[in-house]
């Protein structure tokens, strides 16, 4: 009797044993979860790299986060304050900024960075959590101008403001765009300006306009990072030259206007009114003295005193004859007559 032949799945098997025995074992010390949600934040000058935490139940010990960086071609170096000016090897946070106060330190802008973080608890660690690899000039997000002043001028508005953070002139420039309209207007653009003081002239005057700024990031390569735009600032424009001559030629004009037509009816009114006038300035005749204190006492001499006091040098007598004909000899002389 002919034998079955013998089972084949050993030989179906063989590869993933195979498998099996080719990989390497487990890491013991990788049974941390690792970091999730890693988040680069590139903002103006800003640097700062956060992430979710990592939570264990039933640890009393913290975990701890580390961070390495490297160039394009370079090995990873650890941050700490002698590479990059700040610390994130075993850190609590959950987050680590690498803003630097100036250009001297911190990651160069026109470089290209990698991170890589992960947790820690005593000899446990996770698997590093790599991030993309980012250039701040290409990824930056420009925010609007700083300390934006605006002074109202002669039909004009001069802008004067900060770039929103400090570049290398040999990599990078800024250039300004400035949006602005008259209140319930069409909306202009004028740019770009290179100087961070702009005169926006041939306003109308007395009017009320209203702008934004923008800053738009250049660099060597032609490539452009478009900025925000700031809030919304309104302000009124003052007279230019040609307006203030207008307004004094029509206030010189309306005063004399007024003192001729003033003039005009006061000449009017005293024709008119010519006897009140005279009777109004006309000064009215006074008492002799002696008579008004004879008034107010009038056992007083006064007629005798005002006889004593009369001088008989001064007084000045006509003499008078009253001549009385009789009615025939009158009647004769008009006959004669």
């Amino acid at each position: 009797m002919q034998q079955p032949p013998p089972p084949r799945w050993p030989l179906l098997w063989l590869p993933l044993l195979l498998f099996c025995a080719a990989a390497p074992p487990p890491d013991p010390l990788s049974q941390l979860p690792a970091p999730q949600h890693p988040r680069m934040r590139l903002y103006n000058a800003e640097q700062v790299l956060s992430w979710q935490p990592v939570v264990l139940s039933g640890s009393a010990r913290p975990v701890v986060y580390r961070v390495q960086f490297k160039y394009t071609a370079s090995e990873w170096f650890e941050v700490t304050p002698e590479s990059i000016g700040v610390n994130c090897t075993q850190i609590t946070a959950t987050e680590c900024d690498f803003t630097a106060p100036g250009l001297s330190k911190g990651f160069p802008m026109d470089f290209n960075i990698a991170l890589r973080l992960r947790a820690e608890l005593g000899e446990l660690h996770s698997a590093w959590v790599t991030m993309p690899w980012f250039q701040h000039y290409l990824n930056v997000t420009v925010g609007p101008p700083k300390n934006i002043r605006l002074t109202p001028g002669e039909g004009s508005l001069i802008i004067s403001f900060s770039p929103p953070f400090d570049v290398d002139i040999a990599t990078a420039s800024f250039s300004y765009y400035v949006h602005y309209w008259e209140k319930a207007g069409i909306q202009q653009v004028k740019g770009p300006f290179k100087s961070n003081s702009i005169l926006l002239d041939d306003l109308k005057p007395f009017r009320v306009y209203c702008l934004r700024v923008e800053a738009q990031l250049f660099l060597t390569k032609n490539i452009i990072r478009p900025g925000q735009l700031s809030n919304i600032s309104c302000h009124k424009t003052t007279a230019d030259a040609s307006t203030k001559l207008q307004q004094i030629i029509l206030i010189s004009v309306g005063t004399f206007s007024l003192l001729l037509a003033l003039a005009g009816a006061c000449f009017f009114l005293v024709l008119k009114y010519r006897g009140l006038v005279k009777h109004w300035f006309h000064t009215p005749p006074s008492i002799p003295s002696q008579i008004e204190e004879y008034l107010k006492d009038p056992a007083q001499p006064i007629l005798e005193a005002l006889d004593e006091n009369s001088s008989p040098k001064d007084d000045a007598w006509d003499s008078v004859s009253i001549v009385i004909f009789p009615e025939k000899e009158q009647e004769d002389v008009v006959q004669t007559l």
